[in-house]
């Protein structure tokens, strides 16, 4: 049975739930990612509430981002600027077979950035200003930097994505994943390694949370580590949704 955790954000959380308020934080940043001005602590606050997201190996963090009047412009300009991928890239590898993604995807980020994941190596687009807006609001709101970004569109609930783990090694292992929501609210699933399939070798119950538009999902080491995410079908949902995960990819220089 999953554990529902989070509703957008009105839910108030009690005693027994592994949701509560993050903490104020402070994190440092690497002297080469600052840029000119810019203070080498960051503040993990900004005035969003973020909300803490917790369970056995499981470290995310919740806030809503944008207004919903920003969020429904932002959705626009990405519908206008974003470029999907098509042909082979709009395929997937599993287990040596190759299927169809079952959503369109696009991949941003700095230039000469390459990303490999289920058999395929993308190329990172130039950022574009929407994109580049987003992805300095994450950073303002996280202190992390991100040269990266996947964008996944579900044109309706019967678009998906199957459980898997962001840990390819192209990663900084240090950074967190940052997903932005945009559009209709989807059910977001965590279930943990040790639980998976028949030969599961502990009964731990999944983590179910509801992204809502314009929010915000941090996940922090080491979730990607211990648990698989997925975005399930859901028939009842019928508009789209678009998904920004940015992520930093290391550079030569740091692998």
């Amino acid at each position: 049975m999953e554990r529902v955790l989070l509703r957008g954000l009105n839910k108030r959380p009690s005693a027994n739930d592994a949701l509560r308020r993050s903490p104020r934080k402070k994190v440092k940043l690497e002297e080469d990612e600052r840029t000119e001005g810019e203070d080498i602590v960051g503040e993990f606050s900004h005035p969003i509430p973020w909300q803490k997201i917790e369970a056995e190996g499981l470290d995310c963090d919740y806030a809503l981002l944008f207004s919903r009047k920003e969020a429904d412009d932002l959705f626009k300009q990405l519908e206008e600027e974003v470029v999907y991928s098509t042909g082979e890239e709009a395929k997937v590898q599993v287990f040596g077979k190759v299927y169809n993604i079952p959503r369109k995807q696009a991949t941003y980020g700095d230039a000469g950035l390459t990303y490999t994941y289920s058999g395929v190596r993308r190329s990172a687009c130039p950022w574009t200003p929407t994109l580049r807006y987003i992805r300095d609001a994450v950073t303002k709101a996280t202190a992390q930097t991100f040269n990266f970004v996947l964008i996944n569109r579900y044109k309706d609930g019967q678009d998906h994505m199957g459980e898997h783990r962001d840990d390819e090694k192209e990663l900084d292992s240090s950074c967190p994943i940052a997903s932005v929501s945009l559009g209709a609210a989807r059910d977001f699933v965590f279930r943990h390694r040790d639980s998976r399939g028949k030969q599961n070798r502990r009964q731990i119950e999944p983590v179910k949370l509801e992204l809502t538009h314009g929010s915000l999902l941090l996940m922090n080491p080491p979730t990607n580590t211990f648990w698989y995410h997925s975005l399930p079908v859901r028939k009842r949902v019928i508009t789209p949704r678009i998904n920004l995960t940015f992520r930093r990819i290391q550079t030569d220089s740091k692998k």
